[in-house]
């Protein structure tokens, strides 16, 4: 069974939307996987996504109300085949808590789906509007989409 961690700051914005989006694609491709995401700033840890989140997901038939936002732990190398992070500082952050060379080849850019190599940042949209939201939303279903098109093929 495939198991995906998605990593951004709080855990409130990024990260959940993506899980949200990738595990409803999967679950209509009748695809088995384990879909998570955590963050790295303890301010929000046991929080529900922000409401602006929940409200661009809802829209589109995804319920993301019942997340509460986590602290990444060193155990997600080992609990987990793909790291995926949303922007350059997760990414710093992740690999340096990265044991060794099995547990780097696990992260990667979630955008890195759509143009590999190019290491690009989902925009946070936190410190933004709903519009924000609206399209970080469009841009990470586009990558799950893509993610879910390349899985598919190698099953």
């Amino acid at each position: 069974m495939l198991k995906i961690l998605f990593v951004c700051t709080g855990n409130i914005c990024r990260s959940p939307l993506a899980e949200g989006i990738l595990r409803d694609k999967l679950l209509r491709a009748n695809i088995q996987a384990i879909v998570d995401s955590c963050g790295f700033e303890s301010f929000h840890v046991g929080d529900k996504p922000d409401s602006r989140a929940i409200a661009v997901s809802k829209k589109r038939g995804i319920d993301i109300s019942g997340h509460r936002a986590r602290l990444f732990r060193d155990r997600d190398f080992e609990e987990f085949d793909m790291i995926f992070v949303m922007d350059s500082t997760h990414h710093k952050n992740v690999m340096k808590r990265s044991r060794n060379s099995d547990d780097q080849l696990k992260v990667d850019y979630f955008l890195n789906v759509l143009q590999p190599g190019q290491n690009l940042d989902v925009p946070d949209p936190w410190y933004h509007d709903l519009n924000a939201f609206e399209k970080v939303y469009a841009q990470l279903d586009e990558a799950c989409e893509a993610f879910v098109k390349r899985v598919t093929k190698t099953i």
